[in-house]
């Protein structure tokens, strides 16, 4: 066979596989569902078999507040928010949040695209897509409220960029936003959402806007493990641009290892967040507490099987300062409880290290040692993930390991995440079963 004749081949057969896929995906819409198990509906038993498969999260973050000195939103601009996909599907949902809005979100215009590789706003050829919701390219958001678009058949690649663009002629109030992305977002006057070519959007970001999750239809993963933490799942400290949290590790380890089962992993992370008090107005970007948002956040999320909880250190080192560790292991075992009554299994991780840090105080450590003891005992949690074992100095345990210390003694480098996400024992994150500790 020749090379002229073998591309002609492969052309045919992939023209082939085009008709079938069509044949056997046919939209199903909807923008406030969330339901796991509604397929694409097939139009055979064979086609069934080939279109099994279930909706499960492949990225989220946590709407924290609005967006400061936006009272008017982002009129007359395109907004494209670059994230990193966990696993990977054959068609993918978007959901869009104006939870903290103070207007009416009205979009008419939203796509969906795999980036290109190279980092920037461009769209891999072929791959642009418009969302609709219940059939329609505009949506009006309310205020507090969220929508998930109707599906689209696309062909999403698992650790890969997605971009999500949104466009609004109209001002519409505050914008619902997560701070901490540690992802260059890109903006561009005018309606450029249908633009797979990213050379109109010329002003950086590092906030995601909007957007707050991505469901992808999936015959791979059984499933999403959901971080619920502060500034460390955050990953305030880590590398922008390189997907270098320690959720991204995790997701790594998940994506087909032979150690443990192929699982999505949505961050729901807020840096400065507490367990039991919301942010002050001052610093709103802090979220409203973990007890607070647990249900909306973490527990709702697509296919959710499994929760990491890494929070509390802010509790006791923010002001004002939990002294009473009774009262944060309390929280915690509430957030274990709402999450057995949606039928979640939980994994607890210890409270790192963090003397040197500015607000150090030896009064502060001890509260953190018995919160530690206490999630060591089994007494919070369904399984423990000891990230203060991981992390910390042998030589000096109240301290960060210095080969992992980003250098304010409180947040790991990229070195430290992953040695968090190593020391995630995969095993733990299915079952019934409390682990061993």
């Amino acid at each position: 066979m020749t090379r002229k004749s073998g591309y002609a081949l492969l052309a045919t057969l992939a023209s082939v596989v085009a008709v079938v896929c069509a044949a056997i995906f046919v939209s199903v819409g909807g923008t406030h569902t969330d339901d796991t198990t509604t397929a694409p509906q097939p139009r055979s038993t064979a086609a069934a078999q080939a279109a099994a498969g279930a909706w499960v999260g492949t990225w989220a973050t946590a709407p924290a507040a609005a967006e400061p000195n936006t009272p008017h939103g982002y009129p007359d601009m395109s907004i494209r928010n670059v994230l990193h996909t966990s696993v990977g599907g054959t068609a993918a949902r978007v959901q869009l949040s104006n939870l903290f809005g103070s207007a009416p979100l009205v979009l008419t215009h939203t796509t969906l695209a795999v980036a290109d590789g190279t980092g920037g706003p461009d769209a891999l050829p072929g791959t642009l897509a418009a969302l609709s919701f219940g059939g329609r390219a505009a949506v009006t958001v309310p205020v507090g409220e969220s929508v998930l678009s109707d599906p689209v058949r696309l062909r999403v690649p698992g650790a890969t960029d997605l971009l999500v663009t949104t466009f609004s002629p109209y001002a519409s109030g505050a914008v619902t936003y997560h701070p901490h992305a540690r992802q260059t977002s890109y903006l561009a006057q005018g309606d450029h959402t249908a633009d797979p070519d990213g050379t109109a959007f010329t002003e950086q970001s590092p906030y995601w806007r909007y957007v707050t999750a991505v469901d992808v239809w999936t015959d791979q993963a059984k499933g999403a493990v959901v971080a619920l933490g502060d500034s460390i799942t955050d990953g305030f400290t880590s590398t922008v641009g390189a997907n270098h949290r320690w959720t991204d590790y995790l997701a790594e380890r998940l994506d087909g290892s032979p150690q443990g089962p192929r699982l999505g992993v949505l961050n729901e992370g807020i840096s400065g967040n507490r367990v039991l008090l919301d942010a002050p107005p001052n610093l709103a970007g802090n979220g409203p507490s973990a007890l607070q948002r647990v249900n909306r956040d973490a527990l709702s999320r697509t296919g959710a099987k499994t929760l990491i909880v890494e929070l509390g250190i802010n509790d006791i080192i923010l002001s004002p300062h939990q002294s009473d560790a009774n009262a944060i292991v309390a929280g915690l075992q509430e957030i274990t409880r709402e999450a057995h009554a949606h039928g979640i299994r939980v994994v607890g991780g210890t409270l790192t290290p963090f003397e040197g840090e500015r607000g150090y105080q030896p009064q502060f450590d001890a509260v953190r040692e018995q919160v530690n003891a206490a999630i060591r005992a089994g007494r919070v949690f369904d399984g423990v993930v000891d990230f203060d074992l991981a992390l910390r100095d042998p030589q000096h345990p109240t301290r960060l390991r210095p080969v992992y210390d980003s250098g304010d003694h409180l947040h790991p480098n990229d070195a430290g995440y992953q040695a968090m996400a190593d020391a995630v024992d995969l095993s733990t994150l299915l079952g019934s079963a409390p682990a061993t500790v």
